[in-house]
């Protein structure tokens, strides 16, 4: 049987954490922050926010060995 190959792009934005959970980089905090409040700001800070339940499957056949 061959390798599978992982998507690229999901590779980048998608990870995948020891109990199977996706984990995601939440939006919002690259540009134009002056502009936003800081309740936006703040709501963006976490770093590792996880995907919705509706992607999940979606985004594990991109990522066949975990990312």
């Amino acid at each position: 049987m061959p390798k599978l190959k992982t998507n690229r792009a999901a590779n980048k934005r998608y990870g995948l954490t020891a109990t199977g959970k996706v984990k995601r980089t939440k939006s919002n905090r690259r540009h134009l922050l002056a502009n936003k409040t800081k309740r936006q700001k703040k709501s963006g800070k976490i770093q590792d926010g996880y995907a919705d339940k509706t992607c999940v499957k979606t985004i594990k056949k991109l990522l066949p060995y975990g990312g």
